[in-house]
């Protein structure tokens, strides 16, 4: 009877150091929303690379590395800009309304540390995809995205859920592809950033929200 008192006991402060040390109100609901985001942003970059006045067609097709027109960039960067700020809102919405529900509190040791390994290395990451731009290296936009994502989620993973460090080698390994096929950055980009969010972000939900 002590003995299964002390198994009790131990795996109530495990728990509780735990609690202290990751963030578990990360809400995979977020996730799924980041990854329609992502979808939907991918849309909108397809129609101004592959259609309009220059581009007559509809089909996803290898091309150089410079089919990212001058005219399209200023698009293409408010297009990302807008998916990444509703994707951290609504990340952020819905994980302090999931620590309210637990009772928990959504800024602690855990979500300060988690917030310091992601944002390290996406903005590094970010500033290096703005300098490819100003020089017009089109062709590794998207492979550094994924790959300077996938490595901040595994960073970040030891702060929350073991799952998000396995989302973030798929990231890797997908940023690694795309640097193989640069014709077909957006395909891999959209994949990674809205394929996979949905099926991690659902996978999340049911199994810790439900």
């Amino acid at each position: 009877m002590e003995q299964n008192q002390a198994h009790q006991d131990l795996a109530s402060i495990r728990n509780l150091m735990e609690r202290s040390s990751k963030f578990l109100s990360l809400s995979g609901l977020s996730g799924v929303l980041a990854g329609v985001y992502a979808l939907i942003g991918a849309a909108l970059a397809y129609y101004l690379i592959y259609t309009g006045e220059r581009h007559d067609t509809y089909h996803i097709e290898y091309r150089s590395v410079n089919y990212l027109l001058d005219s399209n960039v200023g698009d293409l960067l408010f297009i990302a800009i807008a998916v990444l700020g509703a994707s951290l809102l609504t990340g952020f919405l819905l994980s302090v309304r999931k620590a309210r529900r637990s009772g928990q509190k959504f800024w602690n040791a855990g979500s300060k540390a988690l917030l310091f390994n992601l944002v390290v290395p996406v903005l590094t990451g970010g500033l290096l995809i703005l300098i490819f731009i100003w020089r017009g290296y089109f062709g590794i936009i998207a492979p550094a995205a994924l790959i300077f994502y996938g490595l901040a989620l595994i960073s970040a993973g030891n702060f929350t859920y073991k799952g998000v460090q396995y989302l973030g080698i798929n990231e890797i390994l997908l940023g690694l592809l795309a640097a193989l096929f640069p014709g077909y950055g957006l395909l891999f980009w959209a994949t990674g950033f809205g394929v996979l969010h949905i099926i991690y972000g659902a996978v999340m939900h049911f199994k810790y929200e439900k």
